[in-house]
This record gives C-alpha cells, sequence and structure tokens, in this order.
C-alpha cells in the first residue's frame, strides 16, 4: 500500500511539473466571418500551427480565440498564420484590464 502511495505522490508531481502555461490569444477577421464554413476554415487551417491547443469562433461577435503553448508560438505569429489562408486577423485588447496595486 505504501508503494502505490509513494508512486501515486511521485506521478502526481511530475505531473504539476510538466504543466503548462497555455495563453489566450483574441482577434476579430477581415473579411469577416458569416457562416459555418468561414469558421472551418479558420479552424482547419489554424490547427496545424505549432503551440495551438483549442480554437473557439464566436460569428455573431466576429471573434475568433485561440489557446496556445506560450513556449512554441507568440501571438505575433499566429496573427501572420492567418495570411496563408487569405485573412487578417487584428487582436482585441481587453477591455477592462486589472488596475495596478501599489506596494
Amino acid at each position: 500500500m505504501k508503494k502505490v502511495l509513494v508512486l501515486s505522490a511521485m506521478m502526481l508531481t511530475a505531473v504539476v511539473g510538466m504543466a503548462k502555461d497555455f495563453k489566450t490569444l483574441v482577434v476579430t477577421t477581415v473579411p469577416q466571418m458569416h457562416c459555418e464554413s468561414c469558421e472551418n476554415k479558420i479552424k482547419g487551417n489554424l490547427r496545424f500551427e505549432k503551440g495551438v491547443k483549442q480554437i473557439e469562433c464566436d460569428i455573431p461577435k466576429q471573434m475568433v480565440t485561440i489557446t496556445y503553448d506560450g513556449e512554441k508560438t507568440t501571438p505575433e505569429k499566429l496573427i501572420q498564420s492567418f495570411s496563408k489562408f487569405g485573412y487578417k486577423a487584428t487582436e482585441i485588447k481587453k477591455q477592462n484590464p486589472e488596475p495596478k496595486k501599489d506596494k
């Protein structure tokens, strides 16, 4: 029983140590997305970019949310990748940034 607990603790420690810090990029596109075909084109092409983990398209809001591994790619590279399949992407800045805390 002790071996199982020790092994479980070691595995948990290893998994936590390997956990990545994923980042999120939100963009809007030109031309605008207007149908499911546009969404599929974006998702189908972006999924091959290095570091991309998840892609969510919101057609009514005209937003593409990309979750990516910051160690493998950058927002600039992801934005540039849209030109490969006929789109121009522009990053959407956060509307309400957190206020800075004075120390």
